[in-house]
């Protein structure tokens, strides 16, 4: 059963409220009757003092029998019961038996008091009249010694009786005021609670979507503070939910006004989202709910989706879906461990990509025939002509005829590493490579005065790779250094790992700028044109390196400073994993 705070604090008030009535209670009828018994225990105290000197007379002249007479009529007239007992304990008068009969008295509490020379009280249980009383002894002294007894007592029925309406009329006393007190506790409760009631309320609307809700209180406490800030906080949750409304309605337009597919798989493989292009591409009528492959029923999906939640990574590949190629970049969401799957379609650029390769292809067949002639005609044209002017026309020809078969073999050497699907791999022993590239560029070397050096911390360490594009790759790179060097060298070092073999061809040229360091790799981009044109560079030659270190699933990277050189590094897996 639910509790309410004004339940919990009102029975609280009312615990402590009847502890309290309860401890006041007892207290006050303890200490009333301990007062009224000391008040009855001092009356008959001066009552046993009067009756010592009425007594003294007949103990003196040992009249103990006329003595029991008159503490009898005594005893009734004034409703006390009158004791009279000698230093032995023997009892001489009694108002209420007959003291021949009675027992020795030596050994009452009040009694032996007495006998010491003090008042004697005592409240207990009278064995002689069967009642409990209150006795109250005073010690009668002849020749400075207690000779004589004289006990008072009244009947404690009597004493009850007094009491009794003295705790009737405390009990009701306290009743009303505890009936006082819980009126004042439920009020006070319902006060106190009024306001947490209140808020209690709000909040429950401000969860069920109520944001106009807000709390006034008249009370200036901590309460009236807390609603301030509750009507403070709800009209932040509401401008924040007006704003999340608008991102969330601003993203569904986004993605529904999308033309790349987008889906949305939770860790379950369920789709959880999904836009109109996606469904136009698949062609379901729904998706939301179901598993992704009953949409996309390509097994490479699943690969994708697998490599994305293994490697925690954003992963992008091109898929094939019912004869059309997609651009599928998927990405995980943690820690939902949800993924994003958008698909492009790029077919209509492979297929432009592919016409471009062909139309490169075709021309650079085409052209080298024309251009070999050219060169041919222009070679015996240098021989018989005598003409020094003519001459200086024919190299300029030759120089550019040259420079444009070297760009047609560079095209069809590019296009046909475009095509490899496989390599013809073996294992290559690196640094005997780059020295077999180097007998190419000895004389050059030395025309220039440049030097080239090779270390490797394992000469007979292999690489799985293709040895003939691996020498085209060193061709291109030791080429281009030599070009763009003037002083110092080339170095090349080889260092490898537990996994991959590194290959380092740093030079001491002219450097690149870092602006041209991400084009360095793009067809035909070069830094200095004029340069180029001067040594010949066809603007293709970084792009066939990259293309056989990506064909080796390898990586290249290059750094340069102007005036210090160029650093190219090229990561290749060992063979059979080192």
């Amino acid at each position: 059963m639910k509790r309410t705070v004004f339940f919990k604090i009102f029975i609280g008030y009312l615990v402590i409220t009847c502890l309290l009535a309860s401890v006041v209670f007892y207290s006050v009828f303890t200490i009333m009757r301990h007062y009224h018994i000391k008040t009855l225990t001092g009356d008959l105290e001066k009552l046993g003092k009067t009756l010592i000197v009425q007594f003294l007379p007949y103990l003196e002249k040992q009249r103990h029998a006329d003595l029991d007479s008159f503490v009898k009529q005594l005893g009734a007239d004034i409703e006390t019961r009158i004791t009279v007992i000698d230093a032995r304990g023997v009892v001489l008068a009694d108002s209420d038996r007959d003291p021949l009969k009675m027992e020795n008295h030596k050994t009452r509490p009040e009694i032996l008091q007495a006998l010491a020379e003090t008042v004697g009280s005592s409240i207990r249980y009278s064995q002689t009249v069967k009642e409990s009383m209150l006795y109250v002894a005073l010690p009668v002294k002849q020749n400075d010694a207690v000779s004589h007894v004289v006990r008072v007592s009244l009947f404690l029925v009597d004493i009850n009786l007094i009491l009794h309406d003295l705790r009737d009329g405390i009990l009701k006393l306290s009743l009303i005021m505890v009936g006082i007190a819980l009126l004042i506790s439920f009020v006070f409760s319902r006060r106190l609670t009024e306001p947490v009631r209140k808020l209690s309320d709000a909040s429950r609307r401000v969860a069920s979507g109520d944001f106009d809700v807000r709390v006034f209180l008249k009370t200036k406490d901590e309460l009236y503070d807390f609603a301030d800030s509750f009507n403070y906080m709800t009209e932040k949750i509401r401008s924040l939910f007006d704003e999340v409304s608008l991102q969330k309605e601003e993203l569904k337009n986004i993605i529904s006004s999308m033309h790349e597919g987008l889906m949305v798989v939770d860790r379950n493989d369920h789709v959880v989202l999904f836009n109109n292009s996606f469904k136009e591409l698949t062609g379901a009528e729904t998706a939301k709910g179901v598993f992704y492959w009953e949409v996309l029923r390509d097994p490479q999906f699943g690969t994708i989706l697998k490599r994305v939640r293994s490697e925690h990574r954003d992963i992008i590949e091109e898929v094939p879906l019912d004869g059309q190629t997609f651009l599928c970049s998927a990405s995980i969401i943690e820690p939902k461990g949800e993924i994003i799957i958008i698909l492009l379609d790029v077919s209509e650029i492979k297929n432009v990509e592919r016409m471009k390769k062909d139309f490169v292809v075709n021309v650079s067949h085409e052209l080298r025939t024309p251009l070999t002639a050219i060169k041919g005609f222009i070679e015996t044209m240098h021989e018989e002509v005598q003409d020094e002017s003519h001459k200086r026309y024919l190299d300029i020809i030759k120089r550019h005829t040259d420079r444009l078969i070297n760009i047609v073999k560079d095209l069809m050497l590019l296009s046909s590493l475009e095509k490899v699907q496989t390599l013809e791999k073996e294992e290559v022993y690196l640094k005997g490579l780059i020295e077999q590239t180097r007998k190419i560029y000895d004389q050059r070397l030395k025309e220039k005065n440049l030097t080239l050096t090779v270390e490797t911390d394992n000469e007979r360490l292999p690489v799985s790779a293709d040895p003939f594009k691996l020498e085209q790759m060193f061709i291109n790179l030791i080429d281009n250094s030599i070009k763009y060097t003037e002083q110092g060298g080339i170095f090349v070092s080889i260092t490898h790992n537990t996994k991959d073999v590194t290959i380092v061809i740093e030079d001491t040229g002219i450097g690149i700028t870092r602006d041209h360091l991400p084009k360095l790799f793009e067809r035909f981009y070069v830094v200095d044109k004029s340069r180029s044109r001067k040594v010949g560079g066809t603007g293709l030659g970084l792009s066939i390196v990259k293309h056989i270190v990506l064909l080796h699933n390898g990586t290249i990277e290059v750094d340069s400073t102007p005036g210090s050189g160029t650093r190219f590094t090229i990561h290749l897996p060992l063979a059979n994993g080192g």
